[in-house]
């Protein structure tokens, strides 16, 4: 599924071409998505002006001059497209200015749209309960070292709960796990100090270089202008079993299941 760098390419993407502008015609082709399209949103959005672009964990936020900001989240497929060159059966909701178009395409309908007023965002409860950006000041050594202290949970786990870190995914964490040279098997509340703080930038250097990358394009993934990311030629563990170590001389690359999820780390060199 699109995770946070996917989420932040898209937002960026659209920015260029929909900040400031006026929203001039609103199409929504079906009921619903993973949720049921808010019945008031053709209205509140047409004739609004976009007045910035943002993103919070794995949600996209765009917000408009009315006070209300449309909220949309991938899911498994999602994706904007910007001047389609012709209509698709999976565009669920189009948003048309006076220059652009733009169609929110999702196949597997896993995604979601919502809105809500701008001024109420921080007390969302699903915003109100996650951690800090990963790519915020939020996020720091000593944050990680009080949230995790006497946690008995893998680390791997810990990372991605979105109540300690927001937006972290499964890609991203094995990837800044390996960088910090830390097992992802260990106890959070026994990653020591030194390790954390070798962690904090290794997930902002990882998600970092998968944004200026354009994310990752695993499956069905494209950032808006239909080109797809290249982070993928880039992962140092993730799928890379039974291969040898990008960085130890004689490592191999390992997969186990941690919470109905791959992981995949060097256990000679991640301790």
């Amino acid at each position: 599924m699109p995770e946070l760098p996917e989420v932040e390419t898209t937002v960026r993407g659209l920015a260029r071409y929909l900040e400031g502008e006026r929203i001039a015609r609103v199409a929504v082709n079906r009921p619903d998505m993973r949720r049921p399209f808010p019945a008031e949103l053709a209205q509140m959005l047409t004739g609004a002006r976009v007045t910035g672009l943002g993103r919070r964990a794995k949600v996209g936020l765009i917000h408009t001059d009315r006070g209300q900001t449309l909220l949309f989240h991938l899911g498994m497929s999602g994706r904007w497209r910007i001047d389609p060159a012709a209509p698709d059966r999976h565009d669920h909701l189009v948003l048309e200015t006076g220059a652009h178009r733009f169609a929110l395409n999702d196949a597997r309908r896993f995604g979601w749209v919502d809105l809500v007023a701008t001024d109420s965002l921080d007390r969302l409860a699903a915003f109100a309960a996650m951690g800090p950006e990963p790519l915020g000041p939020g996020l720091t050594a000593g944050h990680l070292h009080a949230a995790l202290a006497g946690r008995k949970q893998a680390i791997k786990l810990l990372l991605l709960d979105q109540r300690i870190v927001a937006g972290l995914g499964n890609i991203y964490v094995c990837e800044a796990l390996f960088r910090a040279r830390i097992d992802p098997r260990k106890a959070g509340g026994r990653v020591s100090r030194a390790a954390l703080e070798r962690l904090v930038p290794a997930i902002r250097d990882v998600l970092e270089q998968s944004i200026a990358d354009g994310g990752s394009s695993l499956r069905d993934y494209a950032r808006p202008d239909g080109e797809l990311g290249y982070f993928a030629t880039r992962f140092d563990v993730y799928g890379r079993e039974g291969e040898p170590c990008r960085r130890c001389d004689g490592g191999t690359v390992r997969r186990l299941a941690q919470g109905g999820r791959s992981t995949w780390f060097c256990p000679r060199c991640q301790r």
